[in-house]
């Protein structure tokens, strides 16, 4: 099976598609909101480590933090 990768995953952004991940012990949903712009949602809340429920981020962002997801996911989007 081949490896994800960024830039998979970027082409699925672009694609239209959902992106769910565990990262530091939550999961979110990440989503293409415009372009370089994404939606980061948090769906699962660790009380040991509060995050905030929504946050925009650039691609620059996504791509920092893409190493350290885990259990990534993908579906199309819902409209």
């Amino acid at each position: 099976m081949q490896k994800y990768t960024f830039e998979m995953m970027y082409e699925d952004l672009r694609n239209g598609y959902q992106i769910y991940y565990t990262y530091v012990r939550n999961r979110y949903l990440l989503f293409r909101t415009a372009k370089n712009c994404y939606t980061q949602q948090l769906i699962s809340n660790n009380s040991k480590n509060p995050h905030p429920k929504v946050t925009m981020l650039t691609l620059k962002r996504v791509k920092e933090i893409f190493p350290h997801m885990e259990d990534i996911e993908y579906k199309v989007l819902d409209n």
